[in-house]
């Protein structure tokens, strides 16, 4: 299941700044980076429901956003991409 992540982390403090690197790390840990505060997840449903449990844990919901979109497995026909950044393949080879 293909899911956009995006967040909005308030970081007119300290403690948002490390709010800011702990939820874009969790991010990283299991999804691509696709605009700064944006990542694309191709997860199954368990493996995502961890993922935002984990990242509702790390944000103050009073000062703090995340979004999610549910773009399901046929994802591709939902997405079109324009400009810069090159694009990529989440089904595809994953070169370490």
């Amino acid at each position: 299941m293909m899911v956009l992540i995006s967040y909005d982390v308030n970081t007119t403090d300290d403690s948002g700044k490390t709010r800011l690197r702990k939820v874009a790390k969790e991010c990283q840990n299991h999804a691509q980076r696709v605009q700064n505060s944006v990542f694309e997840a191709d997860l199954d449903y368990s493996a995502f429901l961890k993922m935002k449990d984990r990242l509702i844990k790390l944000i103050d919901p009073q000062k703090d956003s995340l979004r999610f979109y549910y773009l399901g497995n046929n994802w591709k026909n939902k997405v079109e991409h324009i400009g810069a950044k090159e694009t990529y393949d989440p089904e595809g080879v994953i070169i370490v």
